[in-house]
């Protein structure tokens, strides 16, 4: 039996503290109203104790999941063909490439965040994939650098989307002692990586030009057959997302909308998908917005050509805003926000130039292009594990949050892995032989994807849904705006042929380690710890 709408307020989550109100639009310490707060208790309650965890969040894991794999897939990918770019179209800076990239993404994560908070997520989930398959694609077949860059821009305007939106669709489903999955999810990203060095080992590897110096397209396929095999299986993710699987409004976006009655829909059709019966109703929903409030809150129905109509015709920083609304608050966002934007700059100085460090590291040995995209693809396995590690850890501190070690919930894992982090890239750059090179890469790799991981899960969970949007996609595109600085600073600390400008041919590899130093200590100057509570 459900647990009624008195006893369910009384079971509130510590973290999102009670405070009096006398009407609905009264602001709690969370940044949100009063009756909003209620009404996700309840359906955090029932979600719980009668959706549970099943089938639909199994397919919506699977889903949201290729749209992390999509993100850094194509990271990786214009990562991975840079050298060959470079010999063939011989542009002035490769590494504009790259920049294009990350001014496509800083756009995107923008756009689709702030859609998904006005307009729903739903829109934003179905369109970006494709979007980033059809320019990705197209991207193969450009005959010169500047149209490719182009392209590489518009295919990071539809998979930078994905990170701010998709965690979100999933946490505001997961029941409370389930939300570590959506640790696990990072590890989508980590195969992503994987997927996309394992396919261009072959391609490059086999259909790259044998002669740097003389390099002509028909040569050198490699890069192209990379892209079009990327765009292809974009393609079928953006299929298996927008056709096969029914995918539904977020029921916390909509009772944030008023549309309580919408909301009770979604919830019973996720119910019965999982094989399970729903008792709430819309009379129990906004009962406990009455109990609060004294009012039982709006409840319409609106039309798709509706929703967007007054989106954009309210348009303002209503979502912006809550996200500062207390001290607490304040400093919280802003630190995240903050940490987002230097892990932004440190991972891009290493990992978006990865295949050009380790065909160059080594002085003493003749560079082949097998061995560099072998290495590479060895150190993507890495990520692998290292999501799986931090998903273990988010879970012991959710089982045991008496316990010392636990004390530090997500902030001490993200804060630990971080530093490790910082510390692998800073002995990288000692390294003189190929077994160190490769070495120090794995041991990065692994706590790189461990510190995503928990940050992945930190982000959405510290917002709440109604604002959950904007949040996320202001932390991504701080990220994607810092990103844009890592090919300048490896302009500045290197020459086109890619020797050292006075001698700091580590330069940009120790700015990243320092920056991940830096964020490590800013990741335990967080005051609020999600570790086991239920997300808004």
């Amino acid at each position: 039996m459900a647990a009624p709408a008195a006893d369910v307020e009384k079971k509130m989550d510590p973290q999102f503290e009670e405070v009096s109100s006398v009407s609905e639009m009264s602001t709690t310490q969370e940044g949100v109203t009063a009756a909003y707060e209620a009404k996700s208790t309840v359906i955090n309650e029932y979600i719980e104790n009668e959706i549970g965890f099943g089938r639909y969040q199994f397919q919506l894991f699977f889903l949201t999941g290729l749209g992390w794999a999509a993100d850094n897939i194509w990271l990786q990918g214009v990562a991975i063909i840079l050298p060959q770019i470079k010999n063939e179209l011989h542009p002035s800076r490769v590494e504009f490439a790259t920049m294009s990239l990350f001014i496509g993404l800083i756009v995107g994560a923008s756009v689709w965040g702030i859609l998904a908070d006005l307009i729903g997520r739903r829109l934003s989930f179905n369109i970006t994939l494709f979007i980033a398959a059809v320019f990705g694609i197209a991207a193969g077949g450009a005959n010169n650098f500047t149209t490719v860059c182009a392209l590489i821009a518009c295919l990071g305007f539809g998979v930078g989307g994905n990170l701010p939106v998709d965690g979100a669709i999933f946490l505001e489903i997961l029941p409370k002692n389930q939300q570590w999955w959506l640790t696990l999810l990072s590890v989508w990203w980590a195969l992503g990586q994987l997927f996309a060095s394992l396919v261009a080992w072959p391609l490059i590897s086999n259909f790259s030009c044998p002669d740097a110096s003389n390099c002509l397209k028909a040569d050198n396929k490699g890069w192209r057959y990379t892209f079009f095999v990327l765009g292809g299986v974009t393609a079928v993710m953006w299929i298996l997302r927008y056709i096969v699987f029914d995918m539904q409004e977020s029921c916390k976006y909509l009772v944030a909308k008023g549309r309580d009655e919408e909301a009770i829909e979604v919830l019973q059709h996720i119910a019965r998908v999982n094989g399970k019966t729903m008792t709430l109703t819309l009379e129990t929903l906004q009962g406990a917005a009455k109990e609060r409030t004294g009012e039982p809150g709006v409840n319409t129905k609106m039309s798709t050509y509706q929703v967007v109509r007054n989106a954009f015709s309210s348009f303002d920083l209503s979502h912006v805003t809550p996200l500062f609304s207390t001290r607490r608050l304040a400093i919280n966002t802003s630190i995240t926000i903050m940490l987002w934007g230097l892990i932004g700059l440190a991972y891009p100085l290493f990992n978006g130039f990865i295949t050009l460090y380790l065909s160059t590291q080594v002085k003493d040995q003749e560079s082949s292009t097998n061995r560099t995209y072998r290495d590479y693809s060895i150190i993507s396995v890495l990520g692998v594990p290292g999501s799986i590690i931090a998903c273990l850890v988010v879970d012991y501190t959710r089982k045991n949050q008496g316990s010392k070690f636990a004390m530090g919930g997500r902030k001490l894992t993200m804060a630990l892995s971080t530093a490790l982090t910082g510390i692998f890239l800073f002995l990288f750059t000692t390294s003189k032989t190929e077994n160190a090179v490769l070495g120090f890469s794995l041991a990065s790799g692994l706590t790189q994807n461990a510190m995503y991981g928990v940050l992945y899960a930190y982000t959405p969970e510290v917002f709440p849904a109604p604002h959950r949007g904007t949040g996320d996609a202001l932390c991504s595109a701080f990220n994607r705006i810092c990103g844009v600085l890592a090919p300048v600073i490896k302009i500045v600390t290197t020459n086109p042929d890619g020797t050292a400008v006075g001698g700091t041919a580590n330069g940009p590899i120790f700015v990243s380690a320092t920056l991940f130093m830096v964020a490590s200590i800013l990741m335990l100057l967080l005051p609020i710890e999600t570790a086991g509570k239920a997300a808004l």
